[in-house]
Formats: C-alpha cells, sequence, structure tokens
C-alpha cells in the first residue's frame, strides 16, 4: 500500500477500536402509550422516591464498541 503524502510503501495497516458510550431512550411507541402520562404520575404522586431515584440510579448506559482499520506511514506519519 502507498502512502499518499510521500509515495512511500513502507505502511502498516492497525485495527483502532473505539468505545463510545450511549444512553438509552425509550422509543417512540413507548412516548405515545405509557410515557406522556407516567412522567406525569410519577412526579405528582412519587415525588421524592423518583427524586432520589434520580440523583442515584443515574441514567442507563450502554458502550458500543466500534472496529476500524486505519494505514499508517512509517516515513512521515500520514494516516489515513
Amino acid at each position: 500500500m502507498r502512502c499518499p503524502k510521500c509515495g512511500s510503501e513502507n505502511t502498516n495497516i492497525q485495527v483502532i477500536n473505539e468505545q463510545v458510550l450511549k444512553t438509552k431512550h425509550h422509543g417512540v411507541l413507548w412516548w405515545l402509550c405509557v410515557g406522556w402520562w407516567w412522567i406525569f404520575v410519577k412526579w405528582i404522586f412519587l415525588t421524592v422516591p423518583a427524586l432520589l431515584a434520580a440523583i442515584f440510579v443515574g441514567k442507563r448506559k450502554k458502550i458500543k464498541n466500534v472496529q476500524k482499520k486505519v494505514c499508517v506511514c512509517q516515513n512521515c506519519g500520514n494516516t489515513w
């Protein structure tokens, strides 16, 4: 493989693993059927437990792994 910057053949291909932290959300169907009244009921009748849960439980999160290949020129350090 040739470097597009310097034209050298001295290149390496590396696999890089990127981790992205995503917060889980409810879908549109849940909000149409349940969410619009559940949030209202929860905050009216369960205010203190809902506040404690929001503070201590936190949001649901998921880690997504993405692998991609990167070429690195050993002469000039160019990556593509």
